[in-house]
């Protein structure tokens, strides 16, 4: 049986477009590179010093993981010895950090990344993961500058994520399908495994942390309830299935149907997940895959950003169950809605 590898299929891909000159197959592999060392360490944190809080809070106000840290070092020095990236806007850094070798600064995208997203699942042993957001820069001379960030997520080239788990994942998009790569430790290499990734056309699944329910919008509230009435024809009631580590439950609703539901609250009512390093990166794979992505009333992908570690609400998952939700929304939470 032929394998294909990551390397090999990015290649490959890159011979699709006559115009495209490398950087991006190149930025891609330094970035499956990188995921490859915070595997190594995430599978061997219980026996390893990299378990626990490293002391530090992040811009977000939390508390730091090592591996968080780990994580972050490793993708940023990738990042930094490849050249094609010329700043990096991360989850866990207040400020982007701006790449100055005289490679680097010319390079012609700009990368957002979370590094490790569901950190606080590390001494469970739950899935963890890592997501990721690549944009052309718009300045064109000089370092790059936080505008080259502030673009909606319709302007990406290239989004994914890696999910850490029984098996380790890397899973992206360049705007033509989703196709997921399956690492083989006993080789090292990412093999396609996932080709041509499609949400199912219906979904039994709702993913949302229902801890939360009072303070949600009367919106999701009422459609939770759609979801676990009793009705044949649309599969209810539904599954609710809930991680809590986001790339996880994405990566579920993915290949077997769901929707995934991190709404604002009246406590946060612009949401708490991240725009650039979290809901533009699943929003474009949602929409690669077939499915939709909205903050309950506008397309995530459409959604302007004005600040580096900007929040939102997130609906994500294949269309029919997007839209339903929405419709609720729509119905009973009209006070949600921002402009």
């Amino acid at each position: 049986m032929k394998f294909k590898t990551l390397t090999e299929f990015i290649i490959e891909k890159q011979a699709d477009y006559p115009q495209a000159s490398g950087e991006l197959s190149r930025l891609l592999n330094d970035i499956g590179i990188a995921a490859k060392f915070v595997n190594r360490e995430v599978n061997r944190a219980g026996l390893g010093e990299v378990m626990g809080y490293a002391g530090e809070v992040n811009v977000q106000g939390e508390d730091q993981k090592k591996l968080d840290v780990y994580a972050n070092d490793q993708f940023i020095a990738a990042l930094k010895s490849g050249g094609q990236c010329c700043a990096i806007g991360s989850e866990e850094n207040e400020e982007i950090i701006l790449l100055d070798s005289e490679i680097s600064k010319h390079g012609k995208y700009v990368v957002a990344i979370d590094p490790l997203d569901g950190s606080s699942n590390i001494e469970s042993n739950v899935s963890i993961g890592t997501l990721f957001s690549i944009y052309r820069r718009r300045t064109v001379r000089g370092l790059a500058q936080l505008e080259d960030f502030l673009q909606p997520g319709r302007n990406l080239v290239a989004a994914g994520y890696v999910i850490y788990g029984s098996s380790t994942m890397l899973v992206y998009t360049t705007g033509n399908g989703v196709n997921g790569f399956t690492l083989d430790p006993s080789v090292g290499l990412f093999i396609l495994s996932h080709p041509d990734m499609r949400y199912p056309e219906t979904g039994a699944i709702y993913s949302i942390n229902e801890a939360n329910y009072r303070s949600f919008p009367e919106g999701v509230k009422n459609y939770i309830h759609y979801c676990q009435e009793e009705d044949p024809a649309t599969r209810r009631p539904y599954s609710t299935r809930y991680i809590g580590s986001m790339v996880a439950d994405i990566h579920r609703n993915l290949i077997r149907g769901g929707i995934f539901l991190y709404p604002a609250t009246s406590k946060n009512r612009q949401g708490k997940l991240r725009l650039l390093y979290e809901c533009n990166p699943v929003a474009f794979l949602a929409e690669q895959a077939g499915g939709k992505a909205s903050d309950g009333f506008r397309r995530i992908l459409d959604i302007q950003p004005v600040r580096l570690h900007e929040r939102s609400p997130l609906f994500a998952g294949p269309s029919p169950m997007v839209e339903m939700a929405e419709e609720f929304m729509r119905r009973y939470s009209s006070d949600f809605k921002t402009d």
